[in-house]
């Protein structure tokens, strides 16, 4: 039968007719018994709606292009049919370890969170499914030896997997389900030549479920590759989108480059914005700018970047989403810094409105490590410091390189930050395409969300040089494209009114902070943080895994201690806040007891009388001082 395709040649939905009737509960899916038990230990009450279309898809063999936003339970989606086709296969028959399923992600906390679902499904069958993640970092020979033994799920990325594969060391011969979690993401991460190399050794009869937050036409690249079916079963949940999104909130600032700094100050001091708050900023100097100025007020807060070794920024995820603190503030460099067209094929941009909005070469972190009198020399060139495992290499123009990133690293799709409140673009993101998916990580579930960015004027860019960086030319270019991209999705963005003269009171504390904030405090801060999770992760990572329950005892937000702590801007008067109030009641020390107006004369007159600890008043000629002062000898 002939394929109906759209106008972008891809399949269109499979008509409802042609797909299973959705079950309203998981023991009416099919499943493995030992499956149900550990859904029902986490408590699942019932299917969500790309469970209940794609598991009895997957069971019969379908091939699936499923599309669900993040949080919408499609992990569980694909993991249980692997699950159960793993048990029926050993229940029928006593065969020799294959390696019949592969999970490919495109970041290393995205593979570690599939793996946990992993173990969480089998917790009742675990002798039974042998899965690894081979994201990790570890020694080649312990990874290779474990592939050796082929185990029934491989967990990884394509680059890892294909490297495996190219060593000998990863077989997919026996393969019977791929499956590639947000897939587009993957593409735009520059896989494309990994990907290849998989399909060319993928076995024809292998089952495909390709899953993303979106299904544009450059998934025709992966459809070709591995969809062996000629008509894939196309699952889209608009509906339950639409009802997610209906709750957030997005709001926008326009504002001067230091009054961002101003601004979050007073939101975070005056506690405008509650409960969970990821702040997205423009680079890895900017994440420890932000924290270290946040410290100078009492405001706990942890960093997330791609320069932190993988285990330590899984574990902030995991600690943030236990609700260990409120503050994570990221920075995505592969988005706003096209840190994979460095070192991948550039990708294809298809239209104007996601072209990435860049800084000049030479320019990629420019003045924001700077304050009043520092050299024009950003933060990251100057980090002589750094580790060991970092290499900073002049460059021809006579610059230094950036320090060596995690090419596998993306913090603003795909990894499942729970019950997040409030995102804050403290740097506007670079393209619209970015910034839907920066403010995808509230307002999930049904539940209500705020996304609110600072957006500065061209007119005020470097008018602040110490807080200034080179993206904030284009905030008012880019600001138009994602209001048209949401107008056209139905949502509103709206002014969010600050009065600025209100914050009046706040400002010389913000010009306190901000003298502190030092480009040598920032550079400090930086390598201080790398070196203590480089610690952690490395040398303590078999005491952690022996002992869990310290590792849950580590904390990410404490103090970097890298600026000179000012105590008095910990505390907000009264007469500072907006409502200008004059009553201070605040903590300056010891203050005597209030005197009646009775005692108050009586004070007075024994003084002036000399007979309270003083002396009588001469009426006489005043002596002059310097001829009455005697010296010693």
């Amino acid at each position: 039968m002939k394929r109906k395709l759209n106008a972008h040649d891809v399949p269109e939905e499979t008509p409802a007719a042609s797909v299973p009737k959705p079950i309203s509960i998981f023991s009416g899916l099919g499943l493995d018994s030992r499956l149900l038990k550990a859904i029902a230990k986490e408590k699942f009450s019932k299917p969500t709606p790309i469970q209940a279309q794609a598991i009895p898809l997957a069971l019969i063999g379908k091939d699936i292009l499923a599309r669900a936003q993040t949080g919408s339970g499609k992990t569980a989606a694909y993991l249980l049919p692997i699950l159960h086709s793993i048990l029926q296969r050993k229940a029928l028959q006593n065969s020799s370890n294959r390696t019949t399923a592969l999970i490919l992600l495109p970041t290393k906390e995205l593979a570690s969170q599939v793996t946990k679902s992993i173990i969480t499904f089998t917790s009742f069958c675990g002798q039974e499914i042998r899965a690894i993640n081979i994201t990790r970092k570890e020694d080649d020979e312990v990874q290779r030896a474990k592939l050796l033994e082929k185990p029934d799920i491989v967990v990884a990325t394509p680059g890892r997997a294909s490297s495996q594969m190219n060593a000998s060391a990863l077989s997919i011969s026996d393969l019977t389900h791929l499956v590639i979690d947000e897939a587009d993401l993957v593409l735009s991460y520059g896989y494309e030549d990994d990907l290849t190399n998989i399909s060319t050794s993928l076995p024809k009869s292998v089952q495909t479920m390709l899953v993303s937050a979106t299904l544009r036409t450059d998934l025709d690249t992966l459809k070709g590759l591995f969809c062996q079916s000629s008509s894939p079963v196309m699952l889209s949940f608009d509906s339950e989108e639409s009802t997610t999104q209906s709750v957030l909130s997005q709001y926008v600032v326009k504002c001067a480059e230091d009054e961002k700094f101003l601004l979050i100050y007073a939101i975070f001091m005056l506690k405008l914005v509650k409960g969970k708050v990821i702040v997205f900023v423009q680079d890895i100097d900017r994440c420890y700018r932000v924290k270290l100025f946040l410290e100078q007020f009492g405001i706990r807060s942890c960093v997330l970047n791609s320069e932190l070794p993988v285990n330590s920024r899984i574990h902030v995820v995991e600690e943030f989403n236990k609700g260990m603190y409120d503050i994570i503030i990221a920075s995505d460099e592969h988005e706003v810094m096209g840190e994979e067209n460095r070192s991948r094929k550039k990708r294809k941009v298809e239209d104007d409105d996601e072209e990435e909005i860049k800084a000049p070469a030479n320019q990629s972190e420019p003045l924001q490590g700077r304050t009043d009198g520092d050299n024009d020399v950003s933060t990251s060139q100057s980090l002589v410091t750094a580790p060991d495992h970092i290499s900073i290499q002049p460059t021809s123009n006579g610059h230094k390189k950036n320090p060596k990133r995690d090419d596998e690293y993306g913090i603003s799709r795909g990894i499942d930050f729970q019950n997040v409140s409030c995102v804050l673009n403290f740097d506007l993101a670079t393209s619209s395409k970015s910034y839907a998916h920066r403010i995808g990580r509230t307002a999930r579930a049904g539940k209500s969300g705020i996304a609110l960015s600072f957006v500065v004027p061209k007119h005020l860019h470097r008018k602040h040089k110490p807080t200034s960086i080179a993206s904030t030319e284009h905030d008012e270019a880019v600001l138009a494209k994602i209001i048209a991209r949401q107008e056209a999705q139905g949502r509103k963005i709206e002014p969010y009114a600050f009065d600025m003269k209100k914050l009046d009171g706040f400002r010389y504390r913000l010009s306190d902070a901000l003298r502190a904030v030092t480009r040598i405090a920032v550079r400090e801060a930086r390598t201080r943080e790398l070196r203590n999770e480089l610690l952690k992760s490395e040398k303590l990572k078999q005491h952690f895994e022996e002992n869990p329950q310290e590792l849950q005892l580590l904390r990410h937000d404490g103090e970097s201690r890298a600026v000179r702590v000012q105590p008095h801007l910990r505390h907000v008067p009264e007469y500072l806040l907006p409502g200008g109030k004059r009553s201070v009641q605040m903590d300056v020390g010891f203050v005597g007891r209030k005197e009646s107006r009775d005692t108050e004369k009586r004070v007075g007159k024994a003084r002036s009388q000399g007979r309270f600890g003083g002396r009588k008043k001469s009426a006489g000629r005043k002596t002059d001082p310097l001829k009455s002062f005697k010296g010693r000898k």
